[in-house]
């Protein structure tokens, strides 16, 4: 199996390049794409956009694969994997938009939708060990407050845990400030995480959908 996998920002892609390999090993072969962001997604799904936003490229992404899919031959199936945060939006209805272009495509491309919840620091917070770890300073009067997967403010609540200052004082150096953060915190926190005892439902279901198109038998 390939993986195509799209996300809306340079700290998601530098999460998943150390998070993938350990859901799927060396046997499987992925490739990651990163975004400027999120967007919207397009009321004209044959539109052309030029820009570099994830959902306002999701339709022309999602043809684009089809026909590039439809061609690979049969022992050697692909997947588009789509990873974005749900931010406040509505789960349902967000999922439900992204399966109308996937129905729009004709050949229409194997895909899953992923989404963070609320965003992606959401399945750092999934693995406490793994932030205290990488930050043995951590407060833990944050962290323990934290209910996964919540509506919160969750790059806040860990900036707020790991950060000097919390995320007051990382927002007061820009948000070019705040996005390298998120690198950063990847990078530290991304090789201690767990993958099959993290607590974040939404991590859960990124990983069983990877481990199911892998074909990979459940772990002991």
């Amino acid at each position: 199996m390939h993986f195509e996998v799209l996300v809306e920002d340079q700290s998601g892609k530098k999460a998943l390049e150390i998070i993938i390999p350990k859901i799927i090993g060396t046997k499987d072969s992925f490739r990651i794409h990163s975004y400027k962001g999120i967007g919207h997604i397009p009321k004209n799904l044959m539109g052309n956009p030029a820009g570099r936003l994830l959902l306002d490229r999701l339709p022309k992404l999602l043809r684009a694969y089809g026909v590039t899919f439809s061609k690979y031959p049969e022992d050697y199936p692909a997947t588009v994997v789509v990873v974005c945060d749900l931010d406040n939006r509505c789960k349902k209805r967000f999922l439900e938009e992204m399966y109308e272009v996937l129905d729009s495509c004709d050949p229409k491309p194997q895909a899953c939708f992923c989404l963070a919840i609320e965003e992606g620091e959401a399945w750092f917070l999934g693995d406490m060990p793994a932030i205290k770890q990488a930050y043995p300073k951590a407060k833990d009067t944050v962290l323990n407050g934290y209910v996964n997967d919540s509506i919160c403010g969750t790059w806040e609540l860990l900036a707020d845990a790991v950060f000097p200052g919390g995320h007051a004082a990382l927002v007061a150096k820009g948000w070019r400030a705040v996005g390298t953060e998120k690198s950063i915190w990847a990078e530290e926190i991304g090789p201690n995480m767990k993958i099959d005892s993290n607590k974040s439902p939404s991590f859960s279901h990124f990983r069983n959908q990877l481990v199911r198109l892998a074909g990979i038998p459940p772990r002991k």
